[in-house]
């Protein structure tokens, strides 16, 4: 059950790995050092292993932090670096060698433009964003990097945190119809991409159904759906 939660309310975060989502910080305050404390009102998430722990909220804007993964658009390049839009109140900061082996003589080509799956590796609320583009374990892509063609679809942050639960339906089911490659962000944004137009439409037109705040449709609901489509 989901509990509902109050901003400077402690948090019972504990896993050796932990990684601290939207909404909550560790205490550096005198006698609460190490505490984990929430900073807005909302639903306390964790993962399945208690790993990861965030607050849920209405936010529209979205909020980075470490380790999330987003779906950005590059802005325009600053240097050896790229400014990258995730849909924050900042822009985010990708260097040139954030990619799997990138080097001085080796980089990406990105241009304006350009979509990224990419992962925050620095988010601080007087530091802008910074972007990493591979595994910061394995230094590996493992999937991050430029996403070329398909389309992007904004939905809410709640929509995108349902995606991303393996046991969530629509992906699965509209994967069994035809397809699909998708990419989904933490900050609002999936990247989708098939081989017929047709499919693309359909999968925004369910994705906007789902949404909780949209339609809130359901699995029959969606089943119907895509009855009326002509796919």
């Amino acid at each position: 059950m989901s509990e509902l939660i109050l901003p400077g309310e402690q948090v019972p975060a504990q896993h050796v790995n932990l990684k601290l989502g939207p909404g909550l910080i560790q205490s550096s305050n005198v006698g609460r050092e190490g505490f984990i404390i929430s900073t807005k009102a909302g639903e306390l998430k964790h993962s399945a292993n208690n790993s990861r722990w965030w607050i849920e909220s209405n936010a529209r804007r979205y909020v980075p932090a470490p380790q999330e993964s987003v779906v950005g658009v590059v802005l325009a390049r600053s240097g050896e670096n790229w400014r990258v839009d995730i849909g924050s109140a900042h822009s985010a900061n990708l260097d040139g060698l954030a990619f799997e082996g990138a080097s001085k003589r080796n980089r990406p080509n990105l241009k304006v433009g350009s979509v990224l799956y990419a992962r925050v590796s620095l988010a601080h609320k007087d530091m802008e964003p910074e972007l990493e583009c591979f595994d910061a374990q394995t230094h590996k892509a493992e999937g991050f990097g430029e996403l070329k063609g398909g389309f992007l679809v904004k939905c809410s942050l709640k929509m995108c945190r349902l995606l991303l639960d393996p046991h969530h339906f629509l992906l699965p089911l509209l994967g069994s119809r035809f397809p699909l490659e998708a990419a989904t962000g933490l900050n609002g944004r999936v990247w989708i991409s098939t081989k017929d137009v047709r499919h693309t439409i359909a999968i925004s037109r369910c994705i906007e159904a789902v949404d909780p705040d949209g339609g809130g449709l359901d699995e029959p609901g969606v089943k119907k759906l895509l009855g009326t489509m002509d796919l």
